[in-house]
Parts: structure tokens; sequence; C-alpha cells
């Protein structure tokens, strides 16, 4: 019988680099995951701004954005894939019913990523979701390839807390994400290995 879920599912938890990651684009970075079926996952890197404001954002899509509290939020380098592509997560308008966006992935745990530009208009009214992170670009991974990288010890896995999100302060972010699993950065070896 075939299923879209892989034996482990970490959809709605952080992938934590290990300190020995060489790629660049991940090095200390928490991704949180958006997605993880049999086909791959796809996440969001939570702590790598980019040079970008939500407010020069809106101001290169022609909209006025009438949110105080997002003037100066950075717009998130989300990973290496489609880095010209708006993704914004956010709290669910109305958990348990269909998402108010035309083009919006529900998560399990009260989130929604939502990458049609509704959700930008009504944040340029005053309105939309209170609680919001913006990206460009996302972080993926095709058939057994996230599998292969955890069991080659690259990434710590946890399941996500929404605060680590959006209220932890940027740099405290990938700290922060260890302390759900009760790790010290300095506990934790440079040179991943097996047992």
């Amino acid at each position: 019988m075939a299923t879209d879920s892989p034996l482990i599912n970490l959809t709605h938890h952080f992938l934590i680099a290990m300190p020995g990651m060489q790629d660049e684009a991940f090095a200390r970075s928490v991704i949180y995951l958006c997605e993880h079926t049999e086909r791959g996952a796809l996440g969001l890197i939570i702590n790598k701004p980019s040079d970008i404001s939500v407010q020069g954002l809106f101001d290169k899509v022609e909209l006025p954005l009438r949110r105080d509290d997002l003037t100066r939020t950075p717009v998130f380098s989300g990973g290496p894939v489609q880095t010209e592509r708006g993704f914004v997560l956010h709290e669910s308008m109305m958990p348990g019913h269909e998402s108010v966006y035309a083009s919006t992935m529900t998560i399990p745990g009260g989130l929604e990523m939502t990458t049609s530009r509704d959700v930008l208009e009504a944040m340029s009214t005053g309105a939309g979701p209170r609680r919001v992170f913006v990206s460009l670009g996302y972080s993926a991974w095709g058939e057994g390839q996230l599998e292969s990288e955890l069991l080659d010890n690259s990434w710590l896995t946890v399941e996500a807390d929404l605060a680590v999100i959006f209220d932890a302060p940027v740099p405290e972010r990938y700290d922060r994400a260890l302390k759900l699993l009760g790790l010290e950065s300095w506990m934790i070896s440079p040179d991943a290995g097996h047992a």
C-alpha cells in the first residue's frame, strides 16, 4: 500500500545544522519543515535574514504596508530554491478551516505557508495574519535525500516551537532551537560521526 508519509515525518519540526555542515547556505541554519512526505521535504531557513526589509519588499511589489510592526522586520533567505519567490509563513487565520488565501499549504501545528499575492494585499491594508515570517526562496530535498542527510548526522531534529520563529531575536534562534533538545552549541562536536 503506497503512502505519502515517510517512515519518520518531520513536518512541523526544526532541522538544526550540525557544526560540521560544510554547505555555506546551510551552515548554522535552523530550518522549519513545512512538509515532509515520501516524495521529499520543503522548509524555510528561519535564522538568515536577507538585506531587504518587509517594507522594502512591499515597495518592490508596489503595495503600501500599513503594519508598523513589520516595517523594519527582515525578509529572510528561506533557502537556495526559487530565491526570487516570496513565501509567507503565518498563523492559520481560521484554524480547522480552509485557508482564506489562494495558494496556501496548511501545516499541522497551526501554521500555513502562503505563496499568493493576496496575503500581501491583506497585510498592505493593515489586516492579514498577525504573526508572519516572510522569506524569499525555500529549501527542498528530493525523495530520500533528507533521510540520507539525517543518517550522515548533518542535522539535529526537534519539534518546532513557534516562539523561536516569531518571537526569538534572530541571532538567538540557533541556540534557542538547540535548547529545545537540552543542548548548547559548545556541547556538539563539529566532527559528525557514528557511534
